[in-house]
């Protein structure tokens, strides 16, 4: 019997479908032979430096974890111990708040080193003991490390605790950074410097210095006031607005105070 005209055709293409097939599972076969030959070199050419680093890594993020863990222990216990410094000074016993505060004064390059540092001198000031609060803040004002805020206001403090035994200029010099509208120790600042003016005769740098701060309403009354009478005495003209007795600005023509006879 003689076999349909196609079957030779299909018989020939399943047997061209099934080479192609084990030709391909050869490929996949040699190409999965290669690759494990290549992973097996690769791992023996250099598996261990591979794992040395991996160990390594591993080894430097558990050493992070523990450092940070370490740094926010410590963060927590300064804290505690700043509070409890505070409510030593709350409750009037100044000399045990500041013996409390060393601890945290010990933890160096710190901001709660620092904030301790100067809490600590006006601890001493109260105490009676200036010198020592003014080495506190002349240690403070000359740490690279601490905050700059705290630098500025540690050196406002140290001027105007050593004002007396300070050269004008050394005044000046100190603060002048400090003593331009607009830095947060403008007020304090310049009114040190201006009295340094004064103490060098130099009326005409003090006037002008002493009408900006009476300008400035963003600083206290009291220093305005002041102010505005230096400045007055001194032929300049002080204010926008004039302060009434109750504090408050009060806006009004420019006059200068006339000088004393």
């Amino acid at each position: 019997m003689a076999l349909p005209p196609n079957s030779t055709d299909n018989a020939q293409e399943r047997a061209r479908k099934k080479a192609d097939a084990e030709q391909e599972t050869f490929v996949r076969e040699v190409d999965d032979a290669l690759r494990q030959d290549q992973f097996e070199g690769f791992f023996r050419r250099f598996g261990k430096p591979v794992i040395g680093i991996v160990v390594a890594g591993l080894a430097g993020l558990a050493g992070y974890l523990f450092w940070h863990e370490h740094q926010q222990s410590l963060a927590d216990e300064r804290s505690e111990q700043f509070v409890v410094a505070l409510d030593e000074l709350e409750a009037g016993n100044q000399q045990a708040a500041y013996d409390k505060l060393q601890p945290v004064i010990e933890q160096e390059g710190t901001a709660s080193a620092t904030s301790a540092a100067l809490l600590r001198a006006g601890i001493a000031i109260e105490l009676g003991r200036a010198k020592e609060a003014q080495g506190i803040y002349e240690a403070v004002a000359a740490d690279a490390d601490a905050p700059q805020p705290m630098r500025d206001l540690a050196q406002v403090r140290f001027v105007a605790l050593q004002y007396d035994e300070l050269k004008p200029q050394q005044v000046i010099e100190r603060l002048k950074p400090l003593a331009v509208p607009g830095n947060a120790w403008f007020g304090v600042a310049g009114e040190l410097v201006g009295m340094a003016y004064l103490d060098q005769g130099k009326d005409d740098l003090a006037g002008p210095l002493f009408a900006l701060i009476a300008r400035d309403k963003d600083l206290p009354t009291s220093l305005r006031a002041r102010a505005r009478q230096l400045a007055g005495l001194l032929g300049v003209d002080a204010l926008d607005s004039e302060i009434g007795e109750d504090g408050e600005g009060v806006d009004g023509p420019a006059t200068a105070v006339s000088s004393a006879p």
